[in-house]
This record gives structure tokens, sequence and C-alpha cells, in this order.
């Protein structure tokens, strides 16, 4: 299955900061090299944050408020904290989100979306920074042509994976958007092909106009003479004995 993962896309060798690392450096090195953020890495170099331009910009937007004062909410502390600092540590978000390398990329966009970040450290089993993901490298994903997808739905997905004759279904892409139709021998295939095509990299939706002959209770194991929308059983006709 054509179905890239975040080690694919990610950036391998990846720039680091340390916590002391001046904030006047931090903005060259992110400027030099055309980046957003760097992760931030202890002595044992191990993830600790990430720095990015919002913070600089955060940082020079933020007035000084004045002294910390025990009393104060933590949030406010926080915000004297960033304001007075000048280095990489103070101004860094930390315990950042990160994702495994073998995560696939929809499973890196929901997180990017569900905590607002541009960018996911990649972490592997041993807890080593192995890469960095940003959202550009996903949206790089999406660039296939309506031909690729297509052929790859007839041949991976129909011819491989499900073992299906291809002259038995119908395959159309239309910017991303793959509608199936034709007929395949069960519902648990109808409905598997589906899933399947919704996994395929570059693929925006899918609306499926599959039949099938036999019921067999499809991916839940429940046979019903009720199908929703796009799943329908065609009709047999029955020898009497």
């Amino acid at each position: 299955m054509n179905s890239s993962t975040v080690a694919d896309v990610m950036t391998p060798r990846v720039l680091t900061a340390r916590p002391a690392m001046p904030l006047k450096e931090l903005a060259r090195v992110l400027a030099d090299n055309g980046l957003s953020a760097l992760p931030v890495l202890d002595p044992y170099d191990r993830l600790i944050g990430m720095v990015s331009e919002r913070d600089l910009l955060s940082k020079q937007a933020r007035p000084l408020p004045g002294r910390r004062r025990w009393w104060q909410p933590r949030r406010v502390q926080e915000e004297i904290r960033r304001a007075e600092g000048d280095t990489v540590g103070h101004v860094m978000t930390g315990f950042p989100v990160t994702i495994a390398p073998g995560a696939n990329l929809a499973e890196a966009a929901r997180r990017m979306i569900e905590h607002d970040v541009k960018h996911l450290p990649v972490i592997n089993d041993a807890g080593e920074l192995v890469g960095i993901v940003s959202r550009a490298d996903l949206v790089r994903a999406f660039v296939r042509s309506d031909d690729e997808i297509r052929r790859t739905v007839v041949n991976e997905v129909f011819r491989h994976v499900l073992w299906v004759d291809p002259t038995e279904v119908e395959v159309a892409v239309t910017d991303g958007i793959v509608t199936l139709t034709g007929t395949v021998e069960q519902r648990s295939t109808a409905e598997i092909a589906e899933r399947l095509v919704h996994r395929l990299d570059g693929v925006v939706d899918v609306v499926s106009g599959l039949e099938y002959r036999l019921d067999d209770g499809g991916i839940g194991g429940r046979p019903s003479h009720h199908t929703r929308p796009g799943l329908r059983a065609t009709t047999t006709t029955r020898s009497t004995p």
C-alpha cells in the first residue's frame, strides 16, 4: 500500500539549540538556514523543548511587566520570566508534542491541528530525536496527480490487496476525490476498499458507489438487509428446489 509514514517525509538531519544559546544567535541560525523552529536538547541530547520564530517575536512584542511576585498566577510569572530572559531556555516551549517515525501522516496532521503547532519532533523508541516533520512536509505528500492516485487504487488496492478483478470496478479521480463504482463479491470487501483508499497519500475524499453480491455482515460482522448509502447489495435470483 502506498501510504507514507512520518519517516518518509521528515527532515532527518536536524539543527538543534541548547538552553544556554543566546537569542541573537538563535535568530541568526534560523535566518541563515531558512528555518522557523528548532528542537532544544539538554546536555544528554534529550529533547526538552521547541523554540520558534514565534517565541522570538513574542518576546519582542511583550512589555516587561515588572518583578515576579509569589502570589501572582503561574501564567503571569511565566510571562515575566520570558520577558526577562535572553537565552533559548527562557523563551522555549517545554514538553513539546512529539510523534514516532512510524506514525502515519494523518496522525501527524491531527496532532498539529489539536495542539496548534507547525512542527513535530520525531522521537524513536529509544527516546532519541531522529528528525522533524513540518506542515509543509505533510502538504507535499498530497501533491499527487489524479492519474497516479487512480493507478494506485486499481493496482495496489483492488488487484494486489483485495484480489478483485479491476474490470469489475470503475475508479475515477478528480482533484483527489476518488469515486468507486462497480460490483464486488462481499460487503466487507466494499467497506475495506473504501477504508484503504481513504488512507492513500493524496486522497482528499472517497465517494463509494460499490455494490456487493453477498452481505457477509461487513467489517462489523452483522448481515443486514439495510445498507448505508454507497454500499448496496445486488439483486440475485435463487432457484427453487
